[in-house]
C-alpha cells in the first residue's frame, strides 16, 4: 500500500476557503490516501517562517514534497511561503489575475477574509439562525416555532441536528427539528407539536444498518441500537412521511453539505445573507 500524500492548508484567515476548495479537488482522487494539516491565521512573518519550517521538515522526513493549498492575501507573506518545499496551489494568484483582466479593475486585496465578520448584518443573521436552531433542537420547545423556515423530522440519530446547524450557519435558515419517538410512530396522526406547521415539515430517513451502527456507538447493546428496532422505526417513519405527503430524503450516503443544499432546493428556501 502506498504512503499517504501529505497536504497542507495555509491561510491568513480561518483556512476554511482553502480547505473547501482543496478538498473538492482532492476528492477527485478517491483511490489515493491523504494526511492533512491546517495552519490558519498565518498573517505575520514569524508565523510564515514557522509554517515554512514545518513544510520543509515534512518534505525531508517523507522524502516527497507535500502539496500546499495557500490562501494568503499579503504579498510579502505569500512570497515567503513560496520558498517552502511543496507543490503549491495559491488561490489568489490563480484566480485574481484573470478576474482583474475580465473586470478591468485592480483587486483591493481586502484584509478581511470571506469568513470574517465583515458585514455585521449578515453575521447577525447567521447567529440568530444558529440560536433559533439550538433553541428548537430535538423538539425541546414549540415557542416561536411558527418562525421556522423548515422543521426536520426523523428518528433519533438520522442527522437532524447537524443538518439544522449547518443550514443556520451557512445559509441563515431558521431550522428546527423534531425527533420521532415510538409514541409518534405508533400514531396515524402527525405529532401534536408540529402538526400546525405541516407545510414546513421535511423528513430525514436512513438505512437501518447505518442507523444501527451509529446507535451502537452511542448506546452499545441496547434495545435502542438493535437492528430490529432500527428497521421498525425507519419503516414507520417513512410510512408517516408518505401518509401525510411530507417530502423526505435518505441521509445514508449524503454529507451534511449535500443534505443542506437538497433541502434548500426541495423546500424552495432562500439564503438569508
Amino acid at each position: 500500500m502506498s504512503k499517504p500524500r501529505h497536504i497542507f492548508y495555509i491561510s491568513d484567515r480561518t483556512g476554511l476557503t482553502a480547505e473547501n476548495i482543496g478538498e473538492a479537488l482532492l476528492n477527485q482522487f478517491g483511490n489515493l490516501e491523504f494526511k492533512r494539516y491546517t495552519y490558519p491565521f498565518i498573517n505575520t512573518v514569524e508565523k510564515a517562517q514557522e509554517v515554512i519550517a514545518k513544510v520543509n521538515a515534512n518534505a525531508e522526513a517523507n522524502g516527497e514534497r507535500p502539496i500546499a493549498f495557500v490562501s494568503v492575501v499579503n504579498d510579502e507573506i505569500r512570497n515567503m511561503i513560496k520558498t517552502a518545499n511543496a507543490y503549491q496551489i495559491n488561490f489568489f494568484e490563480t484566480f485574481l489575475g484573470a478576474l482583474e483582466k475580465e473586470l478591468n479593475a485592480e483587486a483591493t486585496l481586502a484584509s478581511q477574509g470571506h469568513h470574517s465578520i465583515g458585514n455585521t448584518q449578515r453575521y447577525d443573521a447567521r447567529m440568530e439562525a444558529v440560536n433559533f436552531s439550538l433553541n428548537h433542537d430535538d423538539g425541546v420547545s414549540d415557542k416561536n416555532l411558527q418562525e421556522a423556515d423548515v422543521i426536520l423530522m426523523g428518528v433519533s440519530r438520522s442527522g437532524k441536528t447537524p443538518t439544522c446547524l449547518y443550514l443556520a450557519l451557512q445559509y441563515g435558515i431558521r431550522a428546527a427539528n423534531y425527533p420521532l419517538i415510538p409514541d409518534d410512530l405508533e400514531s396515524s396522526d402527525l405529532p401534536r407539536m408540529v402538526k400546525p406547521y405541516k407545510d414546513k415539515l421535511f423528513g430525514l430517513t436512513i438505512q437501518p444498518e447505518r442507523l444501527q451502527a451509529i446507535r451502537q456507538e452511542r448506546r452499545p447493546n441496547s434495545t435502542y441500537a438493535q437492528i430490529n428496532t432500527c428497521r421498525s422505526e425507519v419503516a414507520d417513519a417513512q410510512a408517516m412521511f408518505k401518509r401525510h405527503g411530507i417530502p423526505f430524503t435518505n441521509t445514508t450516503d449524503k454529507s451534511v453539505e449535500e443534505l443542506a443544499v437538497y433541502i434548500l432546493q426541495a423546500c424552495q428556501l432562500k439564503r438569508r445573507f
